[in-house]
């Protein structure tokens, strides 16, 4: 057998050991997402090169840094948008029915964007405004559910 077979047969259960141990081993993680509403009501999605789909932009909280800041670093190098003011903290989401980690998800309607980002770079592939009737096929059913509370009113949920 192929040792590239090999490796695709062995890479589930591989992961799922290091998911595993990393519940065992590490406490709570904390991380930041931000609904970014232009003008248009369209709303900015990132396509990261590391997971697959779009999603809101965000990150890890690291530490000795607040949630709120966290959030205009991730959105400054992910989407080179600068928070104008305090963003709307919409909510505080378990990241998954088995997780530990949670998500703070923020709205924010007041910013600037001088220029788009420079994409596809390290981590970013795709990053751009799109219109909420008109999301990419490949956005993830949790931000699609986070874009679909804010703007429709749809029932929340406390899992990401």
């Amino acid at each position: 057998m192929p040792i590239e077979r090999l490796k695709e047969l062995a890479r589930p259960m591989v992961r799922r050991v290091v998911l595993t141990s990393a519940l065992v081993t590490r406490g709570m993680s904390l991380g930041v997402r931000g609904l970014v509403v232009d003008a248009e009501e369209r709303v900015f999605l990132v396509r990261h090169s590391y997971l697959p789909g779009f999603y809101l932009p965000g990150g890890g909280v690291d530490r000795g840094e607040s949630t709120e800041d966290a959030l205009v670093r991730e959105l400054a190098e992910e989407g080179n948008i600068r928070v104008i003011g305090r963003p709307h903290l919409a909510g505080l989401f378990l990241n998954g029915p088995r997780s530990r980690d949670h998500v703070a998800l923020y709205v924010v309607r007041a910013f600037e964007q001088p220029a788009p980002p420079a994409v596809p770079n390290r981590e970013i592939l795709e990053a751009a405004f799109f219109p909420r009737d008109r999301l990419p096929d490949s956005t993830t059913p949790a931000t699609r559910r986070r874009i679909a509370e804010h703007f429709e009113g749809a029932a929340s949920s406390p899992i990401w």
